[in-house]
């Protein structure tokens, strides 16, 4: 979903937004076993971020 917004153009913000969404439900939530009740997570003021995939 990240790579997809980024390829169509999608702003810094939106992309925030978006990987802020997937720790969220599978970092905090891990895939709605904890954490049910999370509403939000937000990245702010971030510098570089590194993914392995």
């Amino acid at each position: 979903r990240l790579f997809d917004a980024q390829e169509q153009g999608a702003t810094d913000r939106e992309l925030q937004k978006i990987a802020a969404e997937a720790l969220k439900e599978v970092y905090f939530q891990d895939g709605g076993r904890r954490a049910g009740s999370l509403e939000e997570v937000r990245f702010t003021d971030v510098q570089h971020i590194d993914f392995d995939l």
